[in-house]
């Protein structure tokens, strides 16, 4: 199982990798393990606000169907359309190709309340 360094992570299982005011959003290699086969994920529009600690979206997969829920607060400027037609990318790549979506970060002192490699590595044991 994968826990990248250099990314942050929520106590719901999603990564964020923070670019300046860009922050690109997916779930985690645990979280893609628990869920199973991933089939279908329903994301925001560009230009739809989303709050730290909301939902953002869902995903679905053969065991279950799971909340995403937005690591910051912001915009989101850009969405993984390649995700609709290959949801499985998710399971494949979880940190690079099955990237979700991207937000232009509103308050930045909100990434002080992400967890480190470390920390998530604890919280999932």
């Amino acid at each position: 199982m994968s826990v990248p360094a250099g990314l942050k992570y929520t106590k719901d299982h999603e990564w964020a990798k923070i670019e300046g005011q860009v922050v690109t959003v997916g779930i985690t290699d645990y979280a893609q393990g628990q869920l199973g086969d991933v089939v279908y994920l329903d994301l925001p529009e560009v230009g739809a606000e989303v709050k730290q600690d909301e939902t953002f979206g869902t995903i679905e997969a053969v065991k279950a169907v799971s909340d995403l829920f937005s690591p910051v607060t912001g915009i989101v400027i850009e969405v993984n359309s390649a995700l609709a037609d290959q949801p499985e990318t998710v399971n494949r790549d979880p940190y690079a190709e099955g990237w979700m979506v991207k937000i232009k970060l509103s308050n930045p002192s909100e990434l002080d309340d992400l967890l480190d490699a470390d920390g998530y590595t604890g919280l999932i044991g």
